[in-house]
């Protein structure tokens, strides 16, 4: 059993809050573990955020895919902009005050990565995470796990 839903979302700051709020729900409504759930909306809030700062122009939109299966959760964070170098960024600036949130991201997650398009302006961050599951979770009673 999996569980997807994608968001298209204004590369506006007010998105990235509803974004964190309804990957949380999301996860807590299928018995992840908070600390797990907490990991993952840090990152997407830094995934999104990273958009909106770098990614965003007059008029683009963004988007987030979220799969959520037994065993992982799959987030994809699509923008339409010039892309970047994510190792330059992450590596570079892992003590200014600002550029922090590969790095961050990288901490939070089991698996990064940054694609460009193949088609099209911009880039794809994908992020995975290994969930935990509570006991009585509902992911795991209907998958059969």
């Amino acid at each position: 059993m999996q569980i997807v839903y994608t968001l298209q979302l204004p590369p506006d700051v007010e998105s990235v809050p509803l974004v964190r709020g309804l990957v949380r729900s999301s996860m807590l409504q299928l018995g992840v573990l908070e600390p797990c759930v907490d990991d993952v909306a840090l990152a997407v809030t830094e995934a999104c955020a990273n958009v909106i700062n770098h990614a965003g122009g007059a008029g683009s939109e963004y988007s987030v895919e979220v799969e959520i299966d037994p065993g992982d959760c799959h987030i994809r964070v699509i923008d339409t902009g010039g892309g970047f170098d994510a190792n330059s960024a992450g590596a570079a600036h892992d003590f200014a005050e600002s550029g922090r949130g590969v790095a961050l991201m990288r901490a939070l997650v089991d698996e990064l990565h940054f694609i460009p398009r193949e088609h099209e302006a911009g880039t794809i961050v994908h992020l995975t995470k290994h969930l935990d599951l509570d006991g009585e979770s509902p992911l795991r009673a209907l998958s059969g796990a």
